[in-house]
């Protein structure tokens, strides 16, 4: 397939539009919690809690979090989409992996270009803070975005024993009711 269609595929996926959309809202509580508390620390999530040089923010934990769905994780699954319907095959192995790893940096770049436009205007939150991330951390998102090429396959690991303990357990209960 051409790059035209197979664009124009991943932009019908109902699984490119789940990624994006839940990753922007999981990207935006944080965002929301802030606006209404008017305090840059969330406590849950601020871990370390201090600034560590300018590279690493004092609020990592959330960092890590988050950018594990959006832009990472949701620019990854993008990304082996794209492949699948470019090659007109399931991408598998390596493949799927640079194919994640492909989409999530540029997802991460085109993401990190707004945060830098949003820095320079300057906008002020009701915290006191610029709302735009401080372009210090932006490496530190391309990192998190090559590791959030494993996102999916932690969240499918993670349903399937969700999904096996449930059963399990529920084959319990009826055999307990049942006696």
């Amino acid at each position: 397939m051409k790059l035209r269609g197979a664009v124009a595929a991943t932009l019908r996926s109902k699984r490119f539009w789940l990624w994006e959309v839940a990753g922007a809202i999981i990207y935006a509580i944080p965002v929301a919690i802030r606006f209404v508390t008017k305090s840059v620390a969330i406590p849950i999530l601020d871990f370390p809690g201090f600034w560590i040089d300018y590279y690493i923010p004092g609020n990592l934990l959330e960092k890590i979090l988050v950018n594990s769905f959006f832009p990472g994780g949701a620019g990854g699954v993008a990304g082996e989409i794209l492949a699948r319907n470019y090659k007109c095959e399931e991408v598998k192995g390596k493949k799927k992996y640079l194919a994640r790893l492909g989409g999530a940096l540029l997802q991460t770049a085109v993401w990190s270009a707004f945060q830098f436009w949003g820095n320079m205007q300057n906008i002020t939150g009701p915290y006191g803070g610029n709302v735009f991330e401080y372009p210090m951390v932006y490496p530190l998102n391309f990192l998190l975005a090559s590791l959030s090429i494993f996102t999916p396959d932690v969240l499918s690991f993670a349903k399937t024993k969700i999904k096996n303990f449930s059963q399990k357990l529920s084959e319990r209960l009826f055999l307990s009711v049942n006696r």
